[in-house]
């Protein structure tokens, strides 16, 4: 009988770990596939070089999308939906890279973030996945900070101080290197089960981190 208790157990424990090891890939699977397109739809911006306004529109957009996208994300209509929403989050970002571009050291800045956004999320997703520790502890600390971050920005369109606005983007880079480890890990210990609400999360994660190293990088090397 104890065996047959162990053989059920060793089974159970298998299963739980194909379906979490199969969630992982389609979410990493998905998520390539969401930044490639959100890299095309940038650049399709770029080239028509549209003007900054541009990029609130299609944030907006993109905001009421990406609830289109949770409430879709359990039906077939989740995949367009994820795509839309990605698309219209990469054309957001062709306005904003004109602008750093057209500095003199502009696609240098432009690979820094790349490369610094790229090393920040292999590295954290990999010490998630090496120590599959759970992080969800740090959750409600990164969501209250992430609250204070955008209270901030929202205050600084008014204030315009230049060193809140460094300090902001500084803040935002943490606070989504430690969602890295929270959202991955959900993965690995099952708390999240849906491969399309898994990719817009990490997905968000790597978007704010280059936006907001771009920001530090142009300021701080732009004159270059």
């Amino acid at each position: 009988m104890s065996e047959r208790r162990v053989d059920v157990a060793t089974s159970a424990l298998n299963s739980v770990t194909v379906e979490t090891n199969k969630i992982l890939r389609n979410t990493y699977m998905l998520l390539g596939m969401t930044l490639a397109f959100s890299a095309l739809t940038a650049s399709v911006s770029m080239v028509l070089n549209l003007p900054l306004y541009m990029y609130w529109v299609f944030a907006l957009t993109g905001l009421g999308l990406l609830f289109v996208v949770h409430r879709m994300a359990d039906s077939a209509k989740g995949l367009p939906a994820i795509f839309a929403f990605t698309g219209v989050m990469g054309a957001a970002l062709g306005p904003l890279l004109n602008i750093y571009m057209s500095m003199p050291n502009g696609p240098s800045l432009v690979l820094q973030s790349l490369a610094g956004t790229a090393l920040i999320f292999f590295s954290l997703s990999a010490y998630a996945l090496q120590s599959k520790r759970d992080f969800s502890f740090m959750h409600g600390f990164l969501f209250a900070g992430l609250i204070v971050a955008i209270i901030a920005m929202i205050a600084n369109i008014f204030l315009n101080i230049p060193a809140l606005s460094l300090t902001i983007s500084a803040a935002v880079i943490m606070i989504m290197s430690g969602l890295i480890l929270v959202d991955t890990s959900r993965i690995i210990n099952g708390g999240e089960t849906n491969y399309i609400r898994a990719t817009v999360g990490l997905y968000l994660n790597i978007y704010n981190i280059f936006v907001h190293l771009l920001h530090l990088l142009g300021v701080f090397g732009g004159d270059e």
